[in-house]
């Protein structure tokens, strides 16, 4: 039998993300907001997504909770689905960045191997990883969303920190220490890498 991956043939269009980059006057690139859960990633990228918008440029997030309700709502929360999501996040958040857009995610993506993995899936400088560094502590006590308290209890499995762990990067392009800064100095942060590697003016 023949695989019917046979029958699938990459079409290149005519308009490039060269093109697209040029008319939109920035180059693309993924973020990639990672950290455990009241880290402040969803908070700090929109907040970025807020200040690139303002200045002109083409953004959009993918944030955790939103993507978990279309794209990734036929998966849980053990380690193969959570594999899987990232994935799929990772898939989605290429052909956005081929879009011309500066994409943002914000997603706890716990293992190393999986952030890597979409980090080998694109061009060599596009993918930035930014560590939103803060201790188990610190996002127990923030706790926004009563999660941490519901896996203290047993009443959610696999919930990363508690009993899943957590394994920060080795080598992020940024760390972001959301302990010590203030909002307005994490997204200070950010946009000045961005301005150093040439992605913004």
């Amino acid at each position: 039998m023949s695989n019917p991956r046979e029958n699938i043939i990459w079409h290149q269009a005519t308009v490039t993300r060269a093109r697209r980059e040029q008319l939109n006057g920035h180059k693309s690139c993924v973020l990639w907001f990672t950290g455990l859960s009241g880290a402040g990633k969803s908070t700090l990228a929109h907040a970025v997504e807020e200040r690139l918008h303002q200045l002109g440029y083409r953004t959009f997030v993918l944030d955790g909770d939103n993507v978990r309700h279309g794209l990734c709502s036929d998966l849980g929360f053990t380690e193969s689905d959570r594999k899987e999501n990232i994935r799929r996040i990772g898939e989605v958040a290429k052909l956005m960045m081929e879009a011309g857009l500066i994409v943002m995610t914000a997603f706890i993506s716990p293992f190393r191997a999986d952030r890597e993995a979409v980090r080998n899936r694109m061009p060599h400088g596009d993918f930035l990883e930014i560590y939103c560094q803060a201790s188990l502590e610190v996002c127990e006590a923030r706790d926004v969303k009563g999660l941490y308290k519901r896996a203290r209890a047993g009443e959610i499995k696999n919930y990363t920190g508690i009993d899943s762990p957590y394994e920060p990067p080795l080598k992020p392009e940024l760390i972001v220490n959301t302990e010590c800064l203030t909002l307005e100095e994490s997204v200070g942060a950010v946009l000045r890498m961005l301005q150093e590697r040439g992605v913004v003016q």
